[in-house]
């Protein structure tokens, strides 16, 4: 599989919630979930998607699988944009892109044997005939670390975990190229989290999947991406190789996240100085003009507060949307 080529092209995607209530309402209020993110993943490697709560990741990853319909933008996938496409065209794209979700037990229908949950996508796209299918969800659970004989159980028998791992069995099922994984670990106990992780990535090298992964473990985003990128209120203020943006963070709101990292050296912990962000995060209804982070940022400058700042390349492909590394 060749790396150099983009299979996700992100360009301009905004996602905007109208929130009026009633017919009679004339102004019209939106939350701005997503706005102007502008990234791309070759064939084969991890982005990883840090930030706050509520700061558009997860509604950047449905918008991109078309959960949500984008309120402009374009999704290239392999060469074509899908931003646009109906439901019976994007039912191709549906077996091609799938998702692992936050929550292991809200996301599977407590009705329904484990057997049938991976089974289920097989039927809707008619990949393979009954008896197929059975050996394929044999061999799915048995991938992801699970008994086969587990496949006539209820997802209430098993622990987080093993939920888990029958959410990303769930997801193979239909041979997809892309994965939005949306915080995989976070609901998993920490002994957990490192083994879920690791059959993550033993199955993007045999498979050759592409990953989108969201998180708001640091350290762990770290060890699975090859890229970062990093959202504060649904702009995307920073992007760069993992190593890079880890080793020299240029954006104040990521050097603040970094600072959060618990360090297990007691001498090393008491050398790093935490940076602690002050004020509340803006309403995402009505955001601050110019940089969101201005009103949180100390360096923060008038002209920091107007104009539109997007991700410029600060050298060696380090992109930041920061007044204080704009050339």
């Amino acid at each position: 599989m060749e790396k150099n080529n983009k299979l996700i092209e992100v360009k301009n995607l905004t996602k905007f919630f109208n929130i009026n209530k009633g017919i009679l309402s004339t102004k019209k209020n939106y939350v701005k979930a997503v706005d102007d993110v502008s990234f791309s993943i070759k064939k084969g490697e991890t982005l990883g998607l840090v930030g706050e709560s509520g700061c558009g990741k997860t509604t950047t990853g449905r918008t991109i699988l078309k959960l949500y319909e984008p309120t402009s933008g374009e999704i290239i996938y392999d060469g074509k944009d899908i931003a646009k496409l109906k439901n019976k065209d994007m039912l191709s794209y549906r077996r091609k892109m799938q998702m692992i979700f936050q929550d292991p037990y809200a996301s599977l229908n407590s009705r329904m044997t484990v057997g049938d949950i991976i089974g289920e996508p097989i039927e809707i796209h008619k990949l393979m005939s009954k008896s197929e299918k059975y050996e394929k969800v044999q061999y799915l659970l048995n991938r992801v670390g699970l008994n086969p004989d587990h496949a006539n159980r209820y997802p209430h028998e098993f622990s987080g975990g093993q939920r888990q791992r029958i959410g990303i069995a769930r997801a193979l099922a239909v041979e997809p190229e892309f994965i939005v994984c949306d915080e995989p670990i976070s609901a998993l106990d920490v002994s957990i989290q490192a083994q879920v992780v690791n059959m993550l990535e033993d199955l993007q090298e045999d498979l050759g999947l592409t990953y989108l992964f969201i998180a708001h473990d640091l350290s762990m985003v770290k060890h699975i991406s090859n890229k970062i990128g990093v959202m504060y209120l649904g702009k995307l203020v920073e992007l760069a190789d993992s190593s890079e943006l880890y080793k020299n963070p240029l954006h104040p709101y990521t050097k603040a996240l970094l600072s959060a990292i618990p360090v297990p050296d007691p001498n090393m912990a008491a050398q790093n100085k935490r940076i602690v962000l002050e004020g509340e995060i803006p309403s995402p209804i009505n955001p601050p003009k110019g940089c969101r982070f201005s009103s949180r940022c100390k360096y923060a400058k008038p002209e920091c507060r107007e104009g539109n700042f997007e991700l410029k390349d600060a050298g060696g492909g380090h992109m930041v949307a920061c007044n204080l590394y704009y050339r």
